[in-house]
């Protein structure tokens, strides 16, 4: 069957009102880690002394625990708020505009850390709905930045210990049937795969799409069967390329094209037969592949200058942000790719993921 156009297909997706930013309330609901960010510069000796490899994503373990105590003395140390859902929704935020378009859930201590965080995200207009632990500290992140590369690892804190009775409280029920658009990271399979899991149950029962980051290698390979519980639910899948290669060696396809990958990634098993599933992969600098409807399309990125570039912490998290704006505003796909590589493109030009004040950007369509 011969397919409609994509903003067609796009806009009949995500049934908005009104494709303007007036009418944008929960638009989108992001659900993650929230973190705060510890950036340091780093010396090769640094990520040798605690076995990290150069722009890779881990969890910290009693050996990496010393290194929080370490960095804080670090020259230079900033603070942000992190998380990659929490980064996503900031970015989606930023460029609609709209008050309460983009909404957040997640688990904080009742910490000053936690105070920061909520203080961060409600700054950039993204309404939290935390559940707060009264005994464990907000959780952090270790950003090792080295030639404009970074390396993180997390200690959840209080992020590792979301439950689902706070997702099946009247509070967050009541926000997500008013949602339009979904989004679930990677990362929060080590916290609550079955929250994702009835995310995913209430996205297919209600025809809304539900959209999954890989987010790390580590998690393909030490995560791979609650990845696998999420993935039947997913509509949108997203991640990089190393993210890719992994994900085809774990269901080995022998393969390492990515066109073939996000092909054979997209014609996995799935939950709602009423959309086709959308694979996306970025890869930095190269084109970004996306199999939309089947079909293989390469999208490219903007160029910056390397001089130009500060660290590519919350790229990717900010790509996805870019991407789902224009999907809620019911855009054409190229113009939802157009807007993901322009706050990437924003991003990795600053140190952290610290938005300028206001986008500098135009819809062409």
């Amino acid at each position: 069957q011969e397919s409609r156009g994509l903003g067609d297909v796009y806009k009949r997706q995500v049934s908005t009102q009104s494709t303007g930013v007036a009418n944008m309330e929960h638009s989108i609901l992001c659900i993650g880690n929230p973190l705060l960010d510890i950036s340091v510069d780093a010396t090769d000796e640094l990520l040798e002394k605690y076995h990290i490899k150069l722009g890779a994503a881990s969890l910290a373990d009693l050996s990496t625990l010393p290194l929080y105590q370490e960095i804080v003395s670090f020259p230079n140390v900033e603070y942000t708020a992190g998380g990659a859902a929490q980064n996503t929704a900031r970015a989606a935020q930023w460029l609609l505009g709209s008050p309460g378009a983009v909404h957040y859930i997640g688990c904080i201590g009742k910490d000053i850390n936690g105070q920061k965080l909520r203080q961060v995200a409600t700054n950039a207009g993204v309404t939290v709905h935390y559940l707060e632990n009264e005994t464990t500290s907000t959780g952090t992140c270790a950003v090792l930045v080295k030639n404009k590369e970074r390396s993180l690892v997390a200690n959840l804190g209080a992020a590792n210990l979301y439950n689902i009775e706070h997702f099946k409280s009247p509070e967050i029920q009541n926000l997500i049937s008013k949602i339009k658009v979904f989004y679930g990271t990677g990362y929060f399979l080590t916290v609550s795969t079955e929250t994702l899991v009835e995310l995913g149950e209430y996205a297919v029962l209600h025809d809304k799409p539900f959209c999954f980051n890989i987010s790390a290698e580590f998690l393909v390979k030490i995560f791979w069967d609650n990845m696998q519980k999420v993935l039947p639910y997913t509509d949108f899948l997203f991640g990089n390329e190393t993210e890719a290669l992994a994900f085809a060696e774990k269901q080995e396809w022998n393969t390492t094209s990515l066109q073939e990958i996000a092909l054979k990634a997209s014609l996995l098993p799935k939950k709602n037969p009423k959309r086709k599933r959308t694979v996306i992969f970025t890869q930095g600098a190269k084109p970004t592949i996306a199999c939309v409807n089947g079909e293989i399309k390469e999208f490219e990125p903007l160029s910056c200058p390397l001089g130009e570039i500060e660290d590519l912490n919350g790229a990717g998290d900010c790509f996805v942000g870019g991407f789902l704006t224009g999907y809620v505003l019911g855009k054409p796909f190229h113009e939802c790719m157009r807007a993901g590589h322009y706050i990437a493109h924003e991003i990795i030009k600053v140190s952290g993921v610290v938005l300028p004040p206001k986008p500098n950007f135009q819809w062409n369509h």
